[in-house]
């Protein structure tokens, strides 16, 4: 019997030990990802975590991640890109806005008038286009480049009601297009990463800043500003890109399964998926806003048409700029239109 008991006791202590080194084993690889934004925001409660939960899942635990967010890593926003590129982080999310001019061919999704408002109609367009943009990507392993559903304006005080209302204004850009329809419109552009927005409004660095209601639930803006404006039926005033990208060492050091696996969980497979996250949560952001106590309206539609003049000249500025630097900008913006109006029409 005691000998029964003891072969019974080995044999589990054997199984568990065999258990804890399958385990073990079966973890290969561990990738950082670093992001500028709180835990709760949408980037990693939307896209960030379900995105690392599948690939751990299909990988079978042979690939594991570690978030840190809020710059927990070191290093300001601007940095992200950099961090990537360099190896310091495995994956980041990050704004190609935040490096000026290293992603001339995606900045056409940032123009005014391009956007329609609709992230999933303009996600999957960038998806389409993706071979095109696949130059302003070297170095690094894209896994999504995507958008929030559009910039409306958030003001500390006071608010617009027509173009002639931006003249002189301070207003947060976060990126250089942005900062050159500002120009545009009359305002005084002033850059900076979105994190820095609360502080800028409370001190009155600013006098309103550029930003989708999503990222303004994580910032706590409601109660910084007392009103917030878009353009007629909702019309925004441009977006913005973001990039989950990865480090091309990183995902070279996988192998052809496992990077597979990487690639049927990114890119189109998650675009349309992302886009409707976002669209989702901008009303929500928006209630808040108004349950804050906040006037949030919109131009008419006279006043909106107003804006068709500076937007065009912000356009023909990229089409310049992009051609400069050997980009075939005409036909680029041309894809960008017709494709994301195609999807809108879905």
């Amino acid at each position: 019997m005691n000998t029964l008991k003891s072969l019974v006791m080995s044999s589990a202590v054997s199984m568990a030990t065999l258990a804890l080194s399958t385990a073990a084993t079966a973890q290969e690889f561990t990738f950082s990802i670093h992001h500028f934004l709180s835990p709760r925001a949408p980037a990693q409660t939307q896209l960030i975590e379900p995105w690392a939960q599948s690939i751990e899942e299909a990988s079978g635990g042979r690939i594991a991640f570690e978030i840190f967010p809020a710059m927990s890593l070191g290093g300001a926003p601007p940095e992200l890109y950099s961090q990537v590129r360099d190896g310091v982080a495995d994956i980041v999310w990050t704004l190609p806005g935040y490096t000026p001019g290293t992603f001339p061919r995606t900045e056409v999704f940032e123009l005014p008038g391009i956007h329609l408002s609709d992230a999933r109609a303009t996600n999957l367009a960038i998806q389409d286009l993706m071979e095109i943009l696949l130059p302003d990507y070297v170095g690094i392993h894209p896994l999504l480049v995507h958008v929030h559903s559009g910039n409306a304006l958030h003001f500390s005080n006071g608010t617009v009601e027509e173009l002639a209302d931006f003249e002189g204004l301070k207003i947060r850009s976060p990126s250089r297009t942005g900062a050159w329809m500002l120009e545009e419109m009359g305002a005084e552009p002033v850059g900076m990463p979105v994190p820095a927005l609360p502080q800028a409004l409370s001190k009155g660095t600013v006098d309103a800043g550029l930003v989708p209601f999503e990222v303004a639930i994580p910032l706590g803006l409601a109660d910084l500003t007392s009103a917030s404006v878009e353009m007629a039926e909702g019309a925004r005033f441009g977006t913005s890109t973001f990039l989950f990208a990865m480090n091309q060492d990183s995902y070279d050091s996988l192998p052809p399964d496992l990077q597979k696996i990487i690639d049927d969980h990114s890119g189109a497979a998650i675009a349309a998926e992302m886009g409707e996250a976002w669209n989702s949560i901008e009303p929500i952001g928006i209630q808040r806003a108004v349950d804050a106590g906040n006037d949030v309206t919109q131009l008419s539609p006279e006043a909106t048409a107003a804006f068709t003049a500076p937007f065009d000249a912000t356009v023909q500025r990229w089409v310049e700029e992009a051609a400069i630097v050997g980009i075939d900008a005409e036909a680029l913006l041309g894809s960008a239109r017709t494709t994301i109006a195609e999807y809108t029409r879905q």
